[in-house]
């Protein structure tokens, strides 16, 4: 599995996203607001995104952290 986490900095759900990826041993390209990616860019993909992380895994979209929570619980 491959995720793409949409983030910003000082996001603790953006940490926390990126940590339990990590945790399942996930390849995580993280594509962060301000840093080479605009909103507009997630808007584009997600355009009623409201909040980050946005989290696609497989060019997926699974939603933010509670989704993905979720998401890899029901992959257990």
């Amino acid at each position: 599995m491959k995720a793409i986490v949409w983030s910003k900095t000082n996001c603790p759900q953006c940490d926390s996203a990126k940590k339990l990826l990590e945790s399942r041993d996930i390849e995580i390209e993280e594509r962060q607001i301000g840093l080479g990616y605009t909103k507009e860019d997630l808007l584009d993909l997600v355009p009623d995104a409201r909040s980050v992380p946005q989290i696609f895994i497989d060019d997926e979209l699974v939603g933010g952290f509670s989704e993905l929570q979720k998401f890899l619980h029901g992959n257990d």
